[in-house]
């Protein structure tokens, strides 16, 4: 009788279909389709961390240093334009959403989307002011899939793109 006792096993079974390879397939589909069929491209702006002066007890510089930019292919969504009322007025700025493969940036290029930052799409510079990172690989919640970072555009003489 002790054969057809059920145990528990040491560890659970392999998940079937969701594998490394399948998360391999999908990045690979997706770095295709972005890349060579869409092609939308923009120029990644990241901030220096060696050569950019940040005070030591808030973390936060005056002037800031960049690297030289990055050419990135994602996803870009127009979203129109944003509309703040301030002291001053009122303040209109358009605003894009982009949308990162985060494994092609981090694997592949080395690249890690920040608060602050700036990207050039067409020939305007926008500033990334929040970042989300929206979607699960399979729902699986170690395998995040993109990077959302919504972005307005710089104010003039904040970036220079240089």
């Amino acid at each position: 009788m002790a054969d057809n006792e059920w145990k528990q096993p040491d560890a659970p079974p392999p998940p079937l279909f969701l594998g490394e390879k399948e998360r391999d397939f999908v990045k690979q589909v997706n770095d295709e389709l972005i890349e060579r069929v869409i092609g939308q491209g923009i120029f990644y702006y990241p901030i220096s961390m060696e050569h950019t002066n940040f005070h030591p007890m808030y973390g936060e510089a005056i002037e800031k240093t960049y690297l030289p930019p990055i050419r990135v292919y994602a996803l870009v969504m127009w979203e129109g334009f944003v509309t703040e009322t301030t002291n001053l007025g009122i303040d209109r700025r358009p605003s894009i959403v982009i949308r990162f493969q985060k494994r092609r940036l981090t694997e592949d290029q080395n690249l890690f989307v920040r608060e602050g930052d700036f990207v050039k799409y067409g020939e305007t510079f926008y500033e990334i002011v929040e970042l989300n990172e929206p979607k699960q690989m399979f729902g699986q919640i170690q395998h995040k899939m993109t990077i959302e970072a919504k972005c307005i555009k710089a104010r003039q003489g904040t970036f220079n793109g240089k």
